[in-house]
């Protein structure tokens, strides 16, 4: 079976992984795409002997995925002292069997080396071994990047706020940047949008129903609208002149929106804190504006 033939039959296989560990399944194709032409051009070299293609495909993948990663968290990653010894056997045991969306969202938080030890050894099976190898590290390293991604990930959503913040972001940045499909996973089946009286006479809608509707609603728009906590949840307002005018209150459940208030009575707009950071899937998305002199419509303009 010549190189060709052999790599179409790994391209899914390599496109599932790649998808996985980015969580963007067109730059896993373009992953994809760079491993096919590394392989191209092996075929010109005698100094270049590939004795297992599947491995040295997931290999070339897995790191060019990592250098990705590493350019999306430019930040120096901590070295493992990890002592040699017998492995826990509790390492062992694969945390998820598929990654939904909310998994999706905490693997944003992993450093590069954790997502993919963690990707590779809990998701596909790989042995730490094999781990080891594509991240340049030793058995044990790899080990302790898996156990420590593998914390992060069990974590309640209780027990870490950050977690339905960063549902929050992901959902606004797909809003702005017009990602439909993502939408749509981030929202929960029967998710909808209602509002309080004082929004309703704002101008925003006052009741939106069923996941479709919803993400047709905030598909390319709320560029104007700025991250906020309310009553210690993650949200989202507009402002004008400084003050908040009306409010994303989020319900947000096992990682993925429920429901979205838009609220604009006073007792509630005095509570609103302005966020100074947001999470990365929102930070990567274009930059945020303050709003001019405008009411809480899509794309900020005035709905009346």
């Amino acid at each position: 079976m010549d190189r060709t033939t052999g790599f179409e039959q790994e391209r899914p296989r390599l496109v599932a992984l790649a998808t996985r560990v980015l969580g963007d399944p067109v730059e896993a194709e373009d992953v994809v795409q760079q491993a096919w032409l590394r392989l191209h051009r092996t075929d010109a070299r005698a100094d270049v002997a590939i004795d297992n293609l599947a491995a040295w495909l997931t290999t070339v993948t897995t790191r060019l995925c990592l250098d990705r990663l590493r350019a999306r968290v430019p930040v120096p990653e901590e070295d493992l002292e990890v002592p040699e010894t017998a492995p826990d056997p509790a390492e062992e045991v694969a945390l998820a069997e598929t990654v939904g969306v909310a998994l999706q969202v905490v693997l944003d938080r992993l450093s590069p080396r954790e997502r993919v030890a963690f990707v590779l050894h809990d998701s596909f099976g790989f042995e730490f071994g094999t781990v080891a190898a594509v991240l340049g590290t030793s058995e044990p390293a790899a080990r302790k990047l898996a156990s420590r991604a593998r914390a992060k990930v069990a974590r309640p959503a209780a027990e870490d706020p950050l977690a339905d913040r960063e549902v929050v972001d992901a959902f606004m940045a797909a809003a702005r940047g017009g990602d439909l499909e993502r939408l749509l996973t981030l929202l929960a089946p029967g998710a909808g949008v209602t509002a309080d009286d004082a929004a309703v006479l704002a101008g925003t809608p006052s009741r939106i129903e069923g996941r479709e509707a919803v993400a047709a609603f905030f598909d390319g728009s709320a560029h104007a609208a700025l991250a906020v906590d309310v009553d210690g949840r993650p949200g989202y307002a507009w402002f004008h002149r400084g003050e908040a005018r009306v409010v994303f209150d989020f319900d947000v459940v096992d990682g993925r929106v429920r429901g979205i208030e838009f609220r604009a009575d006073p007792g509630v707009l005095g509570r609103v804190v302005r966020r100074t950071a947001v999470t990365p899937a929102a930070s990567r998305a274009s930059g945020e504006q303050e709003p001019g002199p405008t009411g809480p419509g899509r794309d900020g303009e005035d709905p009346r």
